[in-house]
């Protein structure tokens, strides 16, 4: 007999590193406008192709083509285009606020504003989005959400929603319908699966909406949610957002190597599509298909949306020290806004000076939202301290007895 072969583990390496320029060939995309689109009753099993092919709708030239193409809408359009931009500026100035030591901490999601806004527009009041850190865009898209509430919170100071009492963008906004952010990876997935049953229980004609990114899928609340979401047909959405990067690691570790995000969904007996993220249409046409299949108690739907995390995964950290410095401008599907934006201006709606404008009236009302954030106090740098009574406060409707007593105690201690 010979020997037996010594066993070998393999470990997923990205394609690209420091100082040497990344292969996107492992994305396998698909042309504009080839992906078919399914009725939107299909089953499941129907929809096994598009968990690996990869829906697109917006050409290399701008042009709209394929099935997947929504009905012209030029007004909603440019909101989404402005919706975009007013993200990008809003990330960029919380960026330099950070920076300057005005807030502790951000979070951007560069290169992939089309996602959050465009489904921004496929949901419904009422509906119940249960997002990750990387999902300003749903609210940003809104325009009954202020903005410097938004900083505000990230402030911690008088003016926060949350009464200090979150993490800097950690938003929670019920009447959004933006649940509070979980520091906590994948915990919300199946929090937004026991949502949507509940409201099928009720009788209620209001879907969930469910984001995990694509490292967070590796954690075993992905799974379960899955199972759940298809043996009740819950009516939800589960959004799986792969930008590439976890933190530091490459999506392969998480298992989408040798198979997609969205396999798993069909694996799960769950409709899957993957999906050009960085197509504002292909997003908008995908979340209303999705959308129209829970409501019409069909079940849910997985979509994997494919795009790149252009910048840091947060302010703590440096991807210079493991990727190519300038990989996002080497991603093959390009930038959102700019992709968009050619659209618009090919329909003949939009110019470079009409974007320009865009450009300087948002990035003005940014600078006036920040501007009234701080007002309000509570920046690092400007010594606020917040009420010694607000650690007591709202956390019960009605004060009980040993509240008030630990909190004469502080009042006691601090006057000493």
């Amino acid at each position: 007999m010979t020997s037996p072969e010594s066993l070998r583990l393999y470990v997923p390496e990205p394609t690209g590193r420091p100082g040497h320029e990344t292969d996107f060939s492992y994305l396998h995309l698909s042309p504009a406008g080839a992906v078919r689109k399914p009725a939107v009753d299909a089953t499941p099993a129907d929809t096994a192709d598009l968990a690996f092919t990869l829906v697109r709708v917006l050409d290399d030239e701008g042009r709209a083509v394929g099935p997947w193409a929504p009905q012209p809408d030029v007004p909603l359009l440019k909101r989404g285009l402005r919706a975009m931009m007013k993200t990008r500026a809003f990330d960029a100035k919380m960026l330099i606020a950070q920076r300057q030591k005005k807030i502790s901490f951000y979070i951007q999601c560069l290169g992939e504003e089309a996602i959050a806004t465009a489904h921004a527009f496929a949901i419904q009041q009422g509906d119940m989005c249960f997002p990750t850190y990387r999902q300003q865009g749903l609210l940003l898209a809104r325009e009954d959400i202020q903005m410097v509430e938004l900083i505000c919170q990230l402030m911690s100071n008088g003016r926060d929603p949350m009464r200090g009492r979150q993490l800097p963008v950690m938003y929670s906004y019920k009447r959004a319908g933006f649940f509070s952010i979980s520091g906590n990876l994948a915990t919300q997935f199946i929090q937004a699966v026991g949502w949507a049953m509940a409201s099928a229980i009720k009788g209620d004609t209001k879907i969930a909406s469910a984001w995990i990114g694509d490292g967070a899928t590796a954690e075993s609340d992905f799974h379960t949610a899955l199972t759940f979401a298809h043996v009740y047909r819950a009516p939800v959405i589960l959004n799986v957002v792969n930008n590439q990067w976890a933190i530091s690691t490459f999506q392969a570790i998480a298992g989408g190597e040798a198979t997609t995000f969205a396999a798993r969904g069909v694996g799960c007996g769950i409709a899957s599509l993957r999906v050009d993220g960085n197509d504002f249409l292909a997003v908008l046409a995908a979340s209303r298909w999705a959308a129209e299949r829970a409501r019409s108690n069909l079940g849910p739907t997985l979509i994997e949306w494919v795009t790149y995390r252009a910048g840091a995964h947060s302010t703590s950290d440096d991807p210079s020290r493991y990727r190519p410095a300038d990989d996002w401008q080497h991603f093959p599907l390009g930038d959102p806004v700019a992709r968009l934006k050619q659209h618009l201006v090919r329909l003949g709606a939009w110019s470079d000076e009409e974007h320009r404008r865009a450009q300087e009236q948002l990035e003005a009302e940014v600078a006036a939202a920040m501007k009234e954030a701080e007002a309000y106090g509570g920046t690092l740098i400007d010594g606020h301290v917040p009420p010694l009574e607000s650690m007591f406060e709202d956390v019960y409707k009605d004060m009980p007895p040993h509240l008030h007593e630990q909190m004469r105690q502080a009042r006691t201690q601090a006057a000493r």
